[in-house]
This record gives C-alpha cells, structure tokens and sequence, in this order.
C-alpha cells in the first residue's frame, strides 16, 4: 500500500484551523486544506494538502491501493518537531492496519520540512519525494531555511558577520575620525589590517591552536605546575642574554678597532650569549623534572636533563673564545684550555648518563602513568 504524506513541520494546520491531526483520507484532508486556504491564503501548506490530495486521485485512479494523510509537528525546535511528526506517522500506520507492506510518498513546501526525512524512512521506506513552491517564489522558502541555518551556526556567523560588520564600520569610522582631527588613512589602515589578520586567522585554522594553547595555560595554572614559573625565568634570562651577546659584538669591534668579519662576530655573540642560555636551560629543565617528580612519573635518567645542558654550554663557550681576542668581558682561551673544556664537557655528559643508569637500575622510581 502506498501512502501518500503531507507534512507540515510547525503545525500552520493545527494552529491556524485547530483540526486535531493526523488528518487521514482524501475527504478529511480536502477539508483540512480548505479550512488552512480560508484562515491563511498565503500559507503554503495549503498547497502541500491539495497536492497531497491531487496525487492520491492520480494513483488511485491507476488502480493502486493508496491513501493520503496530513501530519504535523510543532511550532518549535526541529529536533521536538521531528519526533512530533514520528508519533504522528506511528498513529497513522496504526490505524491503516492493512496488513500490507506500506511504502511512502512524501509531500513538503521545502528544504526545512524535508529535515523529517530520516524520521519517516525509519518507520517505512519513502519511494518519492515532492517539493511544493509556488510558481513565483520558486525556492525562495529554500533560499531563507539555508541562510537562516547558516546564521544560527556560532562558528559560520562569526566567520561571515565580523568581517562584514567591521567593514560596514569602516567609512563612519573614518568620518567620526576626521571630525576628531584625527588621520582617517590611519583609522582605514588599522580596520584593514584588523580585516586581515582575522582572514589569515581564519584561513590557516589557528584557531584550534590558540583554543588548545589557552587550554593549556588554565591547566598549569590551575594545577600548580612549577613549569610556568621556571619557564618565565628561562625567558627572561635568554633575553638578557641576546642582549649580553649584543654587548660582546660591540666590545670586540672596539676592541680589535675594525669591522668584525662575521665568523668572529658570530663567536663575540655566542660567547656572551650562551652562558645565559645555559642558565636558562637549567632553570627549565629543573622545573620539568620537578613537575614530573611531583605528578609521580619521575625517572632519574630526568636528571640528565641539566647536566646536558652545562656541557654544551662549557663547550660553545669555550670554542666561541678560542676566536675571540682579549677583550674587556671576553674569556679568550688557548689551544689547551680549549681542549681542557671539550674535555670536562664530554665528562659532564659521560659521567651524568651513567651515574643516572647506574642510579635508575640501583635504586626505585616512580613508574610512568
């Protein structure tokens, strides 16, 4: 058997005629229809229940057993409309009770009441669908469903209105500028360039990475992590080293008295900088095994972490002064103090990784959660 439904997801019949639905049989329907087209001529169910209707007399003139029924959900959320229609399409069905196999044609007056499709093919298979329009607003309720689901989505309305809205801002912005004295250029190059970063913002999905490194932020600061701290430190000290490396540059070309070829200008900023580096990188290493110490998954081979880092910084210290000249702040070295401090690095390194393999095998540590 095949059954013929009219759907009208916001329930126009049941609110503007106040007919009980479901509505079943051609009669019953024409009826509806009618009482619909007298309270809202403008409505467009009206022509989902004449076609409904129309459809049944062209099948049931063909000889094919077919009925016709209307069904409605409610003036509300699609999610409680759609499951209104589904309790609505179940009483229909119970009062068929043909005993044979029912299969579905679908009448609807656009995109927004197709949204019911998935809840009517999970009670019977749906052989047809057709959308109804009026000739003169062909897809126009589509084109207003669309932009409507677009608006409603956070992540697209933010996308598409803040760069619209902040371009319509521009030239009353400008004109309010002027009125200040103040460049309107400046103001047009600020919005532009506001425009900008949010399109390359948007574009590279930087987005996900600014969430998760906020995300992260909370997390340590809410847990109490000694990371943050030591972290901060460790910034603060590369800057002041960057700055020491800029300040040994200068004192070797006033020193030597000539322009620094840039192998020896190289070595001068190294050599100032990498002993803040080293500071540095202890610090935050000292912070990370502390944290893992605390959260229970420390390992002593950690603790080659610091130690590592102390070793190359002796060693860039030591080569980047074995090209430097005796300078005020400068540690110049010679052939055998140079090989003195690759020595005592290699050690430190040596010496750290098998003290710490030693210690791991010897004695307990917390094992990795």
């Amino acid at each position: 058997m095949l059954l013929v439904l009219c759907v009208d997801l916001d329930d126009d019949l049941g609110r503007k005629t106040g007919i009980p639905t479901p509505v079943i049989g051609a009669d019953d329907v024409t009826e509806a229809a009618v009482a619909l087209a007298t309270a809202d001529p403008e409505d467009s169910d009206v022509n989902v229940l004449f076609q409904g209707v129309n459809v049944h007399d062209e099948l049931a003139a063909e000889g094919e057993a077919v009925e016709v029924a209307a069904v409605t959900g409610v003036d509300g959320p699609d999610v409680k409309a759609n499951r209104a229609v589904g309790q609505e399409v179940d009483r229909v069905l119970a009062e068929l009770s043909t005993g044979e196999e029912v299969s579905a044609v679908v009448i609807t007056d656009g995109a927004q009441d197709e949204s019911v499709l998935p809840v009517i093919r999970s009670r019977m298979p749906i052989d047809g669908m057709r959308r109804v329009v009026v000739r003169q607003a062909q897809d126009l309720e589509s084109l207003y469903y669309t932009i409507k689901q677009v608006l409603a989505d956070p992540e697209t309305r933010g996308t598409i209105l803040i760069p619209l809205g902040v371009v319509l801002l521009i030239y009353p912005l400008v004109v309010v500028a002027n009125l200040f004295d103040v460049a309107g250029a400046a103001v047009l190059g600020i919005l532009s360039g506001a425009v900008g970063l949010y399109s390359l913002f948007r574009g590279l999905g930087l987005e996900d990475t600014v969430d998760g490194a906020a995300e992260s932020v909370r997390n340590v600061l809410y847990t109490g992590r000694v990371t943050l701290v030591t972290y901060v430190v460790a910034l603060a000290l590369v800057v002041v080293g960057g700055v020491q490396g800029v300040d040994t540059v200068d004192v070797v070309r006033t020193a030597q008295g000539s322009p620094l070829a840039a192998g020896t200008a190289l070595a001068a900023f190294v050599h100032g900088f990498v002993q803040w580096l080293g500071v540095a990188g202890v610090t935050s290493s000292l912070g990370q095994i502390t944290d893992e110490y605390l959260a229970g998954r420390f390992r002593w081979r950690y603790l080659n972490a610091p130690f590592y880092v102390a070793a190359i910084a002796v060693v860039l210290f030591a080569v980047s002064g074995f090209f430097l000249p005796d300078a005020p702040g400068v540690t110049a070295l010679g052939l055998s103090e140079l090989a003195l401090a690759l020595a005592a690095g290699t050690l430190i390194g040596v010496l750290s990784t098998l003290a710490f393999a030693v210690a791991e095998s010897q004695l307990p540590s917390a094992e990795p959660v």
